[in-house]
């Protein structure tokens, strides 16, 4: 469906260059619910515009469905970009005209008769839960309402492709929610390829299949949301886990209130994840029993990410050092990460199985 390959952005003035995009590749299948997560300035939005060339690149090829854009004629490239809805945080609507008035505009000059035009825009109103909003004015509704006629504009030309640059930064938690709901439901009704521009994990989490990490121009790490959770190996990755995980604001709280860890010379702390089955499993509660380790948890979560749950625990482990290490051993036999965590909120490995 999308193919970036090698994509470099440059930005030249008098005094000096700036690349926003450095040697990026990607592939989004038909389909898909992408979402390419990073920070303030590592060059997201610059990415995503070079998808329907609003942002055309300094090197590398954008391809859609198997045609190049970068060779098309402005003519072509004005079709092919009918195909490829967008939306921004800030809604873009024109405040002079109504809502029925903002979703017609991409719809006037393309031959459709007013009446064609008028069932369309109902239809898509329909769509998007404004049938009652039709000659409203922007000013008149809410942020979660501009949104979803930003939405139904979008949708207009019957796009393949629909590019969220930051769709959900101006809004409320209970507002992006419904948002995102809504964009999973167009997904699946209209085979809707989606491509999200975030920095918020928790959007990624409730609605994307794959993830690209990114920082500074590149991409650091990506692949499907499930094995990103479970297998992070950037930095900034774990970071972001850690964050959209609230696994931080709990070590930050057990810092602050060193008494909640009561640690003794024979406990330590540690974090405890684990995916698909064996969250189910009463893996922790059979410790004391097989090993004579007591565990004292802390902090818990569960997410469910693409069907499929996944669990972290920050515990307290006590008992002997041998029995510590058996219980350990244990868990991770039954696919379960043990991770040691030090009282300054580093996370470092455990080597040899060794938890001391």
């Amino acid at each position: 469906m999308i193919e970036l390959k090698h994509i470099d952005v440059t930005f030249e003035d008098k005094k000096q260059s700036i690349q926003a995009v450095e040697d990026v590749s990607l592939s989004v299948d038909t389909g898909d619910i992408y979402g390419i997560v990073g920070y303030s300035g590592a060059g997201k939005s610059t990415l995503v515009r070079t998808i329907n060339l609003l942002q055309r690149p300094t090197k590398g090829e954008v391809i859609i469905n198997g045609q190049n854009l970068n060779q098309l004629s402005s003519k072509n490239l004005r079709k092919a970009r009918k195909k490829i809805g967008m939306i921004f945080q800030h809604f873009n609507l024109m405040h002079s005209r109504t809502v029925a008035g903002n979703v017609a505009y991409p719809l006037l000059r393309t031959g459709l008769s007013k009446q064609q035009i008028d069932e369309k825009v109902s239809e898509l109103l329909e769509l998007v839960g404004l049938a009652d909003k039709k000659d409203t004015y922007p000013s008149q509704l809410s942020g979660g309402q501009k949104q979803r006629v930003a939405i139904a504009r979008s949708l207009a030309n019957d796009p393949e492709v629909l590019l969220c640059d930051e769709a959900t930064s101006a809004l409320d938690p209970k507002t992006t929610l419904s948002i995102l709901e809504l964009l999973k439901d167009l997904n699946q009704k209209l085979d809707l390829t989606i491509v999200i521009i975030t920095h918020e994990m928790q959007v990624v989490k409730e609605i994307c299949n794959k993830v690209a990490v990114m920082e500074n121009g590149r991409i650091v790490e990506q692949g499907g949301l499930v094995s990103l959770f479970t297998q992070a190996q950037s930095p900034l990755t774990k970071e972001f886990i850690n964050t959209g995980t609230h696994i931080d604001q709990a070590l930050d709280k057990l810092a602050k209130h060193p008494t909640l860890l009561n640690l003794t010379e024979e406990s330590v702390l540690v974090n405890i994840t684990y995916v698909g089955e064996s969250t189910g499993m009463p893996l922790i509660a059979s410790l004391y029993a097989k090993f004579s380790v007591t565990t004292n948890i802390l902090y818990g979560n569960v997410e469910i990410l693409q069907e499929t749950p996944i669990g972290s625990l920050i515990v307290v482990l006590s008992g002997e050092l041998a029995q510590r290490n058996k219980a350990v051993a244990f868990l991770e036999s039954n696919n379960v990460t043990v991770t040691l965590l030090n009282h300054e909120q580093k996370i470092v490995s455990i080597k040899n199985k060794q938890v001391v």
